[in-house]
């Protein structure tokens, strides 16, 4: 059983980043997007430097780790930030969702491509090609994308292809270097709050009133979502593997389909889960999974 503890932190990272889109759309209700990705920054930032002193983590120092921190903050917190929230403006959060699961294709792509740190294989060209043929049926886009604006979707787009450059500029600039995750997570937020704050203070809100719901939803957006979520994953990560730890991405857009129809009721359209598991099994195929299943057969 104690070998299976990790499970309990696997199912709360899915849960949670799977519902992150939801409350996004429900933090809509009364912040701007730059209040979204502020609020959510400043609270994941606050979660994570309380359990800092509680764990007397060792703090980052360095004016090279923290301007690579800044980067990384930029590339996976602040502008995904507003860019998720931009679009979840006129998309719904199950489109949103599906197109998340694009990152581990992207970060396959930069790994690849940009950062040359891995050779170039046929199964990770034919994922990305599947994951990006998926992306296309869930928009509908022998409708003419249907109800999905095009800058909504360029926005989408843009956050996930930002994501994948975070992963392997993280991996390059910073994992070598032996510093705690929990600092490293705590300082880079803490810098995304920095550089959202001017933006919050000149738009973020939209100058409706704020529900209880969408109260909820803005804090367990910042503390489970950008705090806790952290320190789950890397608690997989220490215990299963990183290999486990990253097929959580396989599990968050069938959460954000769900929680988007259940309690939102969001419609949804037949194309959708269906591109949405063309992209799933494009990042399975990119990620060398069913490679690794026939060698083990």
């Amino acid at each position: 059983m104690a070998r299976r503890s990790w499970l309990w932190s696997y199912l709360a990272l899915g849960l949670t980043w799977g519902c992150s889109f939801l409350f996004i759309k429900e933090a809509l209700g009364f912040l701007a997007p730059f209040g979204v990705a502020f609020v959510r920054c400043a609270l994941g930032a606050a979660t994570l430097l309380a359990l800092s002193l509680v764990r007397r983590e060792r703090w980052v120092r360095g004016p090279a780790v923290w301007g690579h921190l800044w980067v990384v903050s930029l590339t996976l917190n602040v502008v995904p930030g507003v860019l998720f929230a931009v679009a979840e403006t006129r998309v719904t959060s199950v489109v949103a969702g599906i197109v998340n699961a694009l990152t581990p294709l992207t970060t396959l792509f930069f790994i690849v491509a940009v950062f040359r740190d891995e050779p170039v294989h046929r199964h990770q060209v034919a994922g990305l090609g599947l994951g990006l043929a998926g992306v296309l049926v869930v928009l509908g886009v022998w409708r003419g994308l249907g109800p999905n604006p095009w800058w909504a979707v360029l926005a989408l787009g843009a956050a996930v292809v930002l994501y994948g450059v975070s992963f392997p500029y993280t991996r390059r600039h910073l994992l070598g270097r032996g510093l705690s995750p929990v600092s490293m997570a705590t300082a880079q937020l803490i810098l995304a709050t920095a550089t959202l704050a001017p933006l919050f203070a000149l738009h973020g809100l939209n100058g409706h009133a704020a529900s209880p719901r969408a109260l909820v939803s803005v804090v367990a957006l910042g503390t489970l979502g950008s705090g806790l979520a952290y320190v789950w994953n890397f608690s997989v990560q220490r215990a299963a593997g990183s290999a486990v730890a990253s097929t959580v991405t396989y599990l968050t857009p069938v959460v954000a389909v769900v929680a988007g129809v259940a309690v939102l009721g969001e419609p949804l359209a037949w194309y959708e889960p269906v591109g949405g598991a063309l992209v799933l099994l494009g990042a399975a195929l990119g990620q060398g999974r069913f490679r690794r299943y026939a060698l083990r057969s």
